[in-house]
Order: C-alpha cells, then structure tokens, then sequence
C-alpha cells in the first residue's frame, strides 16, 4: 500500500500518472515534481516523467489490501483528463465498485468532463467525488459537481489563490483548504479561509482546513484561530486516523 502524508486521506492509489495544466492552480504542481523526481529514481511507471499514462497493472492493487482504507485516486493525474477514454475510468469506478470496504477520494479540475460523463458511470456509495477550485474565476466547478450522482461530494480549495465568495454548498457534503507549499508557492490570506469556514459553518456542510503553506509549510502549520478544523462528512463511516 501506498501510504500518504495528505492530511485527509490514508492512502494512494494511482492507475493513472501524468497531466497537463489547465488553470492557474496547476502552476506549481506538486504532482509533477514528483513525477520527475520518481523518473529520476528510476520508478517504471515514471520513466515517461509527467505524460499522461494509464497503468493497467495498476488497477487490481486495491484488491489486495483487505484492511479499510481512505484511499485517494490518482494524486499524480486527473481522472477525468480528456485524454483517459471512458472505458478506462469505467474500469477504475468497477474496482472501487467490487471493494467497498475502502472509501475512495476522486479530485479533478475537469468538472466539465465529469458532469458530461456522471450518467455513463455507476456511483458505488463508497466513492466520494471532488473538484479543486484554485478561485472564484472556477466556481462553475461546483455545479458541475453538484449535478453528478456522486453520493458523496467535495471542494479542495487548494491552493487558495483568492477569495471564493458566495459558495452554493447545498449539494457540497465537505470542503477542504489549503496554501500552496512548496517553490514558489503563492500566498494565501486569512480572510479568504476565514470567509470559506464561516459559509461552512451557515450552511452545515464540514471544513476541513489542511495547512497555511508557504515554502516551509511544517513551520506555518494548520491552526486557524487557536484550532485545528479536521471536519469530515457526515455520511461517512470511514474515519482518518
């Protein structure tokens, strides 16, 4: 099992590497630097550093982990880039289907795809289904979400690049924030996650706040006034340790 230091999940799982950048929040990917690093090393399924590539040797791993795990898919890709074809997301949405004791995190940027694609998919329970949405140019994101069958959905607000105002959260069952880390990483202003939590707590719907950033992300940390905010969905029997 691949194990992740992502403070809201357990695990990855990763049938699909590699993307391409779409909006201002893939500027310093943390995905790709890893790709490259990982070639270096010489890992198989990155000696094409971060081009899209799809591992079917890949996809039975969640098979053979039988204790439960939050697993999120593809942190070194995007699902639902439009290169994948649908039959291999179909397959990726079978193996979560046949091994319902994980909980699975899907996160794209390509709402557009999923909405267009939600009906072609059979949505076990146990998937939740998430976009990232980097600022308020990128709202669109959550009601292509919002109109998928996904039992359950949720924002990552990371990296925070601007204040995201006037949220519609009725269908959103959690939401996460963030601040780049990292080279380079852009800086993020309390009063934009202050204003996210506080539409949080209006509307009832879970906030998870994950870290400050800045390139010494450990030091900065994760309080947001005096606190740590590790929400998670109601609905959700799956708890991160």
């Amino acid at each position: 099992m691949s194990t992740s230091k992502i403070e809201w999940t357990e695990a990855t799982w990763n049938p699909l590497t590699g993307c391409t950048k779409i909006s201002p929040g893939c500027a310093n990917c943390y995905a790709e630097r890893m790709a490259k690093r990982l070639q270096n090393m010489g890992v198989r399924n990155y000696r094409d550093g971060f081009q899209l590539r799809m591992h079917e040797d890949a996809l039975d791993i969640p098979l053979g982990w039988k204790k439960p795990r939050v697993i999120f898919v593809n942190s070194m890709s995007d699902l639902f880039h439009e290169d994948v074809p649908l039959s291999f997301i179909k397959k990726v949405f079978y193996i979560m289907s046949v091994t319902p004791q994980h909980t699975y995190q899907v996160l794209t940027k390509r709402s557009t795809r999923l909405a267009e694609l939600s009906s072609e998919l059979k949505w076990p329970s146990n998937v939740w289904m998430g976009v990232s949405i980097e600022n308020a140019d990128y709202k669109y994101r959550i009601d292509n979400l919002s109109n998928t069958d996904a039992c359950v959905k949720f924002l990552s607000l990371e990296p925070l690049l601007g204040p995201i105002t006037e949220m519609s959260l009725d269908a959103i069952d959690w939401v996460i924030v963030g601040g780049e880390s990292g080279p380079g990483a852009r800086p993020m202003d309390e009063e934009w996650v202050t204003d996210i939590r506080d539409q949080c707590n209006a509307s009832a719907t879970p906030f998870f706040f994950k870290q400050w950033g800045g390139t010494n992300k450990k030091k900065n940390g994760r309080i947001l006034e005096g606190k740590t905010w590790d929400q998670m969905p109601r609905n959700c029997e799956a708890v991160v340790s």
